[in-house]
């Protein structure tokens, strides 16, 4: 059974590049710790606010202004739950304050095993 992180990132607009250079080395080395079995790094482009787009099937809007934060999402998932912790304490360790430094709040963390 897998076992599974969701990060919600909340960045400061004037730290986005920063951020998205910091990430961009962060992934390749979160990839490469042991257990790791799919690591996705998302931006937040688009919304759906208008529940008419989901009725009729269209397509959502691309987000066009910033109102406090860029939104990032990280998904990560590993082999075990003690992979996990061990790669937790390798990010802590490496990439960790850089990040929050660049954050309108702490992440918020989404933990859980996999259902099927």
């Amino acid at each position: 059974m897998s076992f599974s992180e969701i990060c919600i990132y909340q960045v400061k607009p004037d730290k986005v590049n920063e951020f998205e250079t910091l990430m961009k080395e962060a992934v390749q080395f979160m990839k490469q710790l042991e257990g790791v079995l799919l690591l996705r790094f998302i931006k937040r482009t688009h919304n759906i606010n208008d529940f008419s787009l989901i009725k009729e099937g269209l397509p959502p809007h691309k987000v066009t202004r910033i109102v406090k934060s860029v939104r990032y999402m990280l998904y990560w998932e590993f082999d075990t739950i003690e992979n996990y912790g061990t790669a937790q304490k390798s990010l802590y360790e490496s990439y960790w304050k850089a990040i929050e430094k660049c954050l309108v709040v702490p992440h918020d963390k989404y933990l859980g095993e996999e259902l099927f």
